[in-house]
């Protein structure tokens, strides 16, 4: 099977990937690389950030890698806080601060449209191929559930009742943002090793 590394320390976003792609591909944690370095995200798009992240494995160690950055866009804030996200409330990173401060901003505002928008930058021999997903809702207007990470407890999908933080893992990996973005890569993987016999 294919191995690639996955540019991440977040575990919630380890499991969901290994998840989705389970039996497609083997997907190495940067633990399991021994890379501990704190990787820069200092771009100013998604897609920037997640090149940069998959960049750095990739000539570090010579193997190929992906990396996914996603921001929260909210359209009655201009598209905030999109690239921001991770960071919105300020450092060190702070979901529950970060979901207050969006539900702070969001007091009396109607139009509660949003979407998650997850790119996927892939660097593999030296090549750069992109994917992204994304699944729009709306915000409600104080947390519910507990279950997920990040802004999981204020987003509700289109077509549900409930937050990302109220459904099972299972559901939410039918239809996120991360999974659509995934998938697209997954079958790049198939695609690829049917041409290559991997």
């Amino acid at each position: 099977m294919h191995k690639i590394v996955f540019a991440t320390n977040n575990q919630h976003k380890l499991q969901e990937v290994r998840s989705i792609l389970a039996g497609k591909v083997e997907i190495i944690s940067l633990a399991e690389t021994g890379c501990l370095d704190d990787i820069p995200e200092t771009a100013d798009t998604l897609e920037g950030n997640a090149a940069q992240k998959a960049r750095y494995v990739f000539e570090k160690f010579q193997i190929d890698c992906f990396a996914d950055d996603t921001g929260l866009e909210i359209e009655a804030l201009n598209g905030k806080p999109g690239v921001f996200s991770a960071r919105y409330a300020g450092e060190p990173s702070n979901s529950l601060n970060n979901m207050n401060k969006i539900l702070k901003e969001m007091e009396g505002i109607a139009n509660r449209s949003a979407q998650f928008r997850t790119v996927i930058a892939l660097v593999e021999n030296g090549e750069y191929h992109y994917f992204e997903g994304v699944i729009k809702g709306n915000l409600t207007t104080v947390a519910k559930g507990s279950a997920g990470f990040g802004y999981d407890p204020i987003f509700i999908p289109d077509g549900f009742d409930n937050t990302f933080a109220e459904l099972s893992s299972n559901d939410k990996n039918a239809i996120s943002h991360r999974a659509k973005a995934i998938n697209k890569l997954s079958e790049y993987f198939t695609n690829h090793s049917e041409q290559n016999n991997i």
